[in-house]
């Protein structure tokens, strides 16, 4: 009964509006019986885009790839995946006779310094009193430097291995050999990857961790071509379900041939324990809307023409108001138009303002019933 009443009134209604294009006039008694219920637009900032899947990487300056410096036998490893290391800590030993012939090279290298040095001294002297040629003290003072050279070239191989300062300090002092060759971490991080075991054999440079400094991650996601235009650095990301947010840093410039999505990076501003390095996630992208935008459901949307509008509440009724929707979010839009915000708008019940509106030559249905 109260269906058929409704209906009733919307038919009157047709009939006596049909003179107003823009303006539907309406009593309360009218508006009380169609059940329109009023609502104002939320100020907003920020306008949700569309939704796109991603990926959590990590930065490449943040990984690093732990290699064996030389070759040798793997003596025990220290730490696994999953494990955090800091930097410079132990994490790996291996047994090595290449490091310990590159030990006694440079012991060697650096006493034939020394005798070549003191001959150095002498022909230098003995040069600049006349009593030698300039041929001698140039070969003289040419196998010093050779020596110099190669003794350096030794000593940074024995850093590159992983030697420190104060390691090389003691060996020239103590002239002691060791074959224990010590792998260090250069960062701080977790272990991501572990390549080797305990008693394996391992040439050099062979991979033997994989490292990361977890407190910058990227979200790489990947866009649908046609989307891409709406983008910008500097719009945000938002991880569904979620607090964690990101700001886009780079905008691709090639279209995957597979699935036409463009790669678009962003760096996470908050990373947290639930966000971890090869998960799959679903993003939000969020823009800084450049004029004043507003909210409202998306009930009170009306459209006719493929233009979307708003009923806003007047003396004697409504006035039809045209807009731009910006951005869904649930149940929700974002809009932007000839609005100062302060307006009261249908928001429920506005199906029969928009059957009375379209009716006045629109065949259009209205749109977020």
């Amino acid at each position: 009964m109260k269906i058929i009443i409704k209906l009733i009134t919307i038919f009157l209604l047709l009939i006596s509006f049909c003179h107003a294009e823009e303006a539907i006039k309406l009593s309360q008694q009218q508006l009380n019986k169609l059940g329109v219920k009023l609502g104002r637009f939320e100020a907003v900032d920020q306008i949700p885009l569309f939704y796109a899947p991603a990926t959590v990487t990590v930065p490449p300056s943040e990984e690093y790839i732990i290699s064996a410096s030389q070759s040798g036998l793997v003596g025990y490893l220290d730490v696994t995946i999953g494990d955090y290391v800091d930097k410079d800590q132990v994490v790996a030993v291996l047994n090595s006779p290449e490091f310990l012939s590159l030990q006694r090279r440079f012991l060697k290298t650096v006493s034939h310094r020394r005798l070549a040095y003191a001959g150095y001294q002498r022909d230098k002297k003995l040069f600049t009193e006349g009593i030698i040629s300039e041929r001698r003290w140039l070969e003289t003072k040419t196998r010093y430097l050779g020596l110099v050279s190669e003794a350096n070239e030794i000593r940074q191989l024995l850093e590159i291995s992983g030697m420190s300062q104060k390691a090389i300090k003691i060996l020239l002092h103590t002239r002691q050999l060791s074959g224990q060759l010590k792998v260090r971490t250069p960062i701080s991080g977790v272990v991501l990857d572990r390549f080797v075991v305990s008693g394996e054999r391992v040439d050099i440079l062979a991979p033997l961790y994989r490292i990361a400094d977890l407190s910058t991650l990227w979200l790489e996601v990947d866009v649908p071509q046609e989307k891409i235009t709406k983008l910008k650095i500097g719009d945000k990301l938002l991880v569904k379900d979620t607090a964690v947010t990101a700001l886009v840093s780079m905008l691709g410039k090639n279209v995957n041939l597979e699935n036409q999505t463009v790669l678009v990076r962003a760096v996470i501003e908050n990373p947290d324990s639930n966000i971890r390095i090869g998960q799959r996630l679903t993003v939000q992208i969020i823009q800084h809307s450049e004029m004043p935008a507003y909210k409202i459901s998306n009930t009170g949307i009306a459209q006719r023409e493929g233009k979307n509008h708003v009923f806003i509440r007047s003396k004697e009724g409504f006035l039809v108001k045209e807009i731009n929707i910006l951005g869904k979010d649930g149940g929700y839009v974002m809009v932007v138009g000839d609005l100062s915000g302060q307006e009261q708008v249908a928001v429920q019940g506005s199906v029969a303002l928009k059957a009375i509106w379209l009716g006045l030559g629109a065949d259009e249905e209205a749109q977020g019933e």
